[in-house]
């Protein structure tokens, strides 16, 4: 057996970084990326924010533990956390390790072993291998690893994403009563600031022209002497080649500061921001313990467009939510029309058990829920044209993705027609035709 493996991703851009991370150090180690259903082994970083979650990763290692090449499977990240002993039932030759960086190590030692086995014919001689390498977590506990791989190994060229992530932060203080994030990722842990700048440094020198800042709340960013804002100053300052992308913030933590340092950028911060809503009702928002009432959230969305004209609004909405009634609904219908955000991310509530939702009265019928978000779902069309079409004689640096395809500062879809090299910047005056649909 060669030597070949496949990184599956599921879940947010956090895991993203994640994922990316163990493939730059898998291809360091001297094996060889390839496509899934060819690979000797397949690594699969999974999530469980929501139900359709955790669906898809017990699909992802069925179809991945069938492929007539046999491969190990190793799964790590969140779903392992709490489903830990159910999915490594799910195959003779499935290894699971909620911790990702026990993970890495578990999937290098495979790789290494992998030209001295042969294939595998023998079912039960794999089995009798395996049985040893499974999980030794038992029950629930939160996985932190945030610094695994080598800082040699880079995240930059073929196979990666053209924009490259950098994780500054990890885990959640907060305790939304929908959420599971708190119980899988732990405490918020920030990575300390000079890695955060050698990351940062080491990917603009490989050519990298966008970093994303993704972290599961970088709002509480807090090492040293540095908050998130002046992280970011001193970031700019380590690639002045590159821009930045803020992947998600909490909206208490747009701070007037972060805005000014927005501003001051000329661009190179992108006027982008991803505000979590999750619904415009204020008493929905007080059973969800979001630390925001509706007119807050008015109040800095109206700040942040008054400071950046140009900025480019995006949210998360939950639909259906235990207790949410149509008078509930109605007013996040207003509060998403009245903010024009540019990109609605909606998601049906799930029930996560473990959390104190899942215990809720009231829990709204699913066709209900559907019903609410395909509503949601037109008005975000319509709000995503009209924020496109907005920008029509307006010119922005477009990320070359490809050489018909790019992405705008303000997160839009561009199609290019020229030479463009990807990778590199390049300012595009948007016409109608480039005013396309926003990246997912």
């Amino acid at each position: 057996m060669k030597a070949t493996f496949y990184v599956h991703n599921i879940g947010c851009k956090v895991n993203r970084v994640e994922s990316d991370t163990i493939r730059a150090q898998l291809l360091k180690s001297g094996a060889q990326g390839v496509e899934r259903e060819d690979a000797a082994l397949i690594v699969i970083n999974t999530c469980t924010v929501t139900s359709e979650a955790d669906t898809k990763t017990r699909k992802a290692i069925r179809q991945a533990h069938a492929f007539e090449q046999q491969p190990w499977v190793v799964v790590t990240g969140c779903s392992t956390v709490l489903h830990a002993e159910e999915l490594a039932k799910l195959g003779e030759r499935v290894v699971v390790e909620p911790d990702r960086a026990v993970a890495l190590k578990r999937a290098l030692k495979l790789l290494d072993e992998l030209p001295k086995r042969g294939k595998r014919t023998s079912s039960n001689s794999a089995k009798k291998k395996t049985a040893q390498a499974k999980t030794t977590s038992k029950g629930a506990g939160s996985v932190i690893a945030m610094d695994f791989g080598d800082d040699d190994a880079l995240r930059v060229g073929e196979g990666f994403n053209t924009r490259v992530g950098i994780k500054i932060q990890d885990g959640c203080d907060n305790r939304c009563t929908y959420c599971i994030v708190s119980t899988v990722r732990g405490v918020a842990v920030s990575t300390p600031v000079q890695k955060v700048l050698t990351e940062v440094k080491r990917a603009a020198r490989a050519g990298a022209r966008e970093l994303v800042f993704t972290g599961v709340n970088m709002g509480s960013y807090s090492d040293e002497d540095y908050d998130l804002t002046s992280l970011l100053q001193a970031s700019l300052e380590a690639a002045p080649k590159a821009r930045i992308r803020l992947s998600s913030l909490e909206p208490l933590d747009v701070t007037h500061d972060l805005l000014r340092c927005m501003v001051h950028s000329e661009g190179r911060l992108c006027a982008h921001l991803h505000l979590p809503l999750q619904s415009g009702s204020d008493r929905i928002l007080r059973i969800m313990e979001r630390p925001y009432i509706s007119s807050q959230f008015e109040i800095i969305a109206h700040r942040a467009k008054s400071l950046l004209p140009q900025l480019a609004l995006t949210t998360d909405v939950i639909v259906g939510f235990p207790g949410e009634t149509d008078d509930d609904f109605r007013k996040t219908m207003a509060l998403c029309k009245w903010a024009e955000f540019s990109k609605i991310h909606i998601f049906r509530y799930s029930r996560r058990p473990g959390t104190p939702a899942a215990e809720m009265e009231e829990q709204v019928p699913a066709p209900v829920k559907a019903e609410r978000a395909k509503k949601l779902s037109d008005l975000a069309d319509k709000l995503a044209t009209a924020d496109a079409e907005r920008r029509i004689g307006t010119t922005e640096l477009v990320l070359v993705e490809s050489p018909e395809r790019g992405t705008s500062e303000s997160y839009h879809v561009v199609e290019l027609s020229g030479d463009y090299e990807p990778g590199s910047l390049v300012p595009v005056t948007f016409s109608a035709s480039k005013a396309a649909t926003l990246v997912e």
